[in-house]
């Protein structure tokens, strides 16, 4: 073979290898060998391969249908396998293989367990199910009272700048009597339990059961007897030692049960002190502020106050100066006690802030705050007011709130303004008085004015009849002259010298019957009314409780009669419902069939965190639904008017 031949065969080789994917190697001996590589496969051919590879690794065996029920009733707990691991121990393969055969007899009703036991079992696992849809709800809830929560402190703007925070409360000279102090703290827990006190709060003051061991004056001693108060009821029992430690206090007491005097007593002595250790000078004071919502209750507060200084100077003690700053009257009356040094001013928000922006009256020696009807307070408005107050104080201050409704959301942030506050509660936040039977009756929205002459003969005279509407207000009054009863008129359109007169008539009952709006219903005290009629639902259960708490107070017995329709809110109802299965009263068909889906959670607690109602939940709460829509609309706009806003 020529070199020629081989070389050409050799050139075909290559040729080959680089076309085909074939390996050369060579050897010393010019000798070569040649791998061929796997033949190419087309792409569609590859991916049919693949699926089919896929379709046997998701294989699924198929179960049978009697199978699959079984396994179904398992789960269930209908059926149970019997152990028969256990009884094919120790037999015999021929055994096992009949064994196997009837299976259907290793399955079978739970024929081995009683019924009861089933019972307890299924039982279990329905609570189970149900704690767990419990605490999905209380979680919402925390969510959502979290996102509605005030981000703003209510402290002044100065404190807040400079960080300025108070670690302990102010200071008093006043302490328990000795004796009571030596006694454990068991004795005083089982005095709470009995009156029903509960206390939160670090250090809480024992609870003193008499007057005379509050250490107050003879004088005021005098005074309260001649008012026929005997002792003090359970909020005065533990409230009163309270304020005189010089503790920060949330009052919380169903209406008509003395919450006035736990801040209005304390005031005197704290004033009294301070005017002999050194008397007030020109311009100077006042040492206690305390705010109302209402102009009503405003005047009221100071009518108190002054009965009891009036005594003390008679007993031959310093005179004690208080202003009244509300809208309404003429400031100049207010300027000429300032002028001499005020101990005490009661006012509401509106005039206060007037007064203070003009610079008719400073708080730079005030040691003492008390908000009155402190929610109701904040929910009309008067909070960023009330803010604005808070920064015209040099020191700190003693704070006081005070209210028959407090929803947890307020107290949360009450708290915030507060140094180690103690929260005294005297049955639920926002429950009615037990001393009040309500009457719950559906009439025709064309048909209650003619009803109420109906009403009115329940109950011999005073009577209040609470309306929404001013027109309504003027509309009832009308209708009553005309029909021949002694009764009088007073809302926010009125001017205060007629309102002043009209409640006064009212009280010294000139008059038989008050219609109003809820300028009445916060805090006003008529002893003697027997019954109170609501012309209309209000829009909030809280107003409602307010309402009916002007009578039934002090320990009497007093009347409600509300009239419902198609026309009031829904979730409204609900919540009157619950007050009334609370509150142990009767309630009517029309309203025992009304039912909601949160009812189911009506056991976890006060109701709703929000506004208190007990016939929804924070998660259903119209109020909130109302305010967040509101702010949503407000985006953007500033209420040029909101300072202005004055009390009612």
């Amino acid at each position: 073979m020529s070199i020629r031949y081989v070389n050409r065969k050799l050139e075909t080789a290559s040729l080959l290898t680089n076309q085909k994917g074939v390996v050369n190697s060579f050897t010393n001996s010019n000798s070569f060998s040649i791998k061929m590589s796997s033949p190419r496969v087309k792409r569609y051919r590859r991916d049919s391969q693949k699926s089919e590879d896929e379709e046997n690794n998701s294989f699924v065996p198929y179960v049978s249908v009697k199978e699959r029920k079984k396994q179904q009733l398992l789960k269930l707990g209908r059926i149970v396998q019997l152990t028969a691991e256990a009884s094919t121990v120790g037999k015999s393969s021929s055994e096992n293989e009949h064994e196997e055969e009837s299976t259907e007899e290793s399955w079978g009703r739970k024929f081995n367990i009683s019924l009861l036991d089933q019972h307890t079992e299924l039982k279990k696992i329905a609570e189970a199910k149900k704690i767990s849809a419990v605490e999905k709800q209380l979680k919402e809830e925390e969510k959502i009272l979290e996102s509605v929560a005030e981000k703003k402190a209510l402290m002044g703007v100065a404190e807040l700048a400079k960080g300025i925070q108070y670690e302990d409360p102010i200071k008093t000279s006043w302490t328990p009597p000795r004796y009571i102090l030596s006694k454990p703290e068991s004795r005083h827990e089982k005095i709470r339990e009995k009156l029903r006190i509960l206390t939160e709060g670090e250090n809480v003051p024992p609870p003193l059961r008499t007057f005379r061991e509050m250490k107050l004056p003879k004088a005021v001693l005098a005074a309260l007897a001649k008012r026929n108060i005997k002792k003090p009821s359970p909020i005065q029992v533990q409230g009163i030692p309270a304020v005189l430690a010089g503790r920060d206090l949330i009052g919380i007491a169903f209406t008509g049960s003395g919450k006035t005097l736990v801040f209005v007593l304390p005031i005197i002595m704290f004033s009294l002190e301070q005017e002999l250790r050194l008397p007030f000078i020109k311009r100077e004071g006042p040492y206690g502020l305390i705010i109302c919502p209402s102009r009503e209750l405003a005047k009221q507060t100071h009518d108190i106050i002054q009965y009891y200084c009036r005594h003390l100077q008679e007993a031959g003690m310093p005179e004690i100066r208080t202003v009244l700053a509300i809208g309404g009257i003429p400031v100049n009356d207010a300027i000429a006690i300032i002028q001499q040094g005020a101990h005490i001013m009661v006012a509401t928000p509106g005039r206060l802030m007037d007064m203070l922006d003009k610079k008719l009256v400073t708080l730079d020696v005030c040691r003492y705050l008390c908000m009155d009807e402190a929610d109701r307070m904040i929910d009309m408005g008067f909070e960023e007011d009330v803010r604005t107050i808070f920064s015209y104080f040099k020191g700190q201050r003693q704070t006081l709130l005070f209210s028959a409704t407090m929803p947890k959301k307020i107290q949360n942030f009450a708290k915030s303004a507060l140094v180690k506050p103690v929260t005294i509660n005297v049955g639920r936040a926002g429950a009615a008085s037990m001393n009040v039977t309500q009457d719950v009756e559906y009439v025709k929205q064309e048909a209650k004015v003619v009803y109420l002459l109906e009403c009115l003969q329940k109950t011999p005279p005073p009577v209040l009849i609470f309306a929404e509407k001013k027109q309504d207000v003027d509309a009832i009054h009308e209708y009553l002259l005309l029909k021949g009863v002694e009764a009088v008129a007073i809302h926010g359109g009125k001017d205060q010298e007629e309102r002043y007169r009209s409640v006064e008539s009212f009280r010294n009952q000139e008059k038989d019957v008050l219609v109003a709006t809820d300028v009445a219903s916060k805090g006003l005290d008529f002893p003697d009314v027997q019954h109170v009629i609501n012309y209309d639902m209000p829009d909030d259960i809280e107003n409602y409780v307010h309402r009916i708490g002007r009578t039934g107070r002090s320990g009497s017995k007093g009347l409600a009669t509300t009239f419902i329709n198609k026309a009031t809110e829904q979730f409204v109802l609900l919540d009157l419902k619950h007050l009334l299965i609370e509150a142990q009263q009767k309630v009517p068909p029309f309203l025992g069939e009304l039912c909601s889906e949160t009812e189911k959670y009506a056991d976890l607690g006060d109701g709703c965190s929000y506004c208190g109602g007990l016939g929804h939940r924070i998660t259903e709460c119209p109020k909130l639904e109302a305010v967040q829509s509101k702010q949503a609309s407000n985006i953007g706009r500033r209420d040029y008017l909101s300072n202005t806003a004055a009390d009612y």
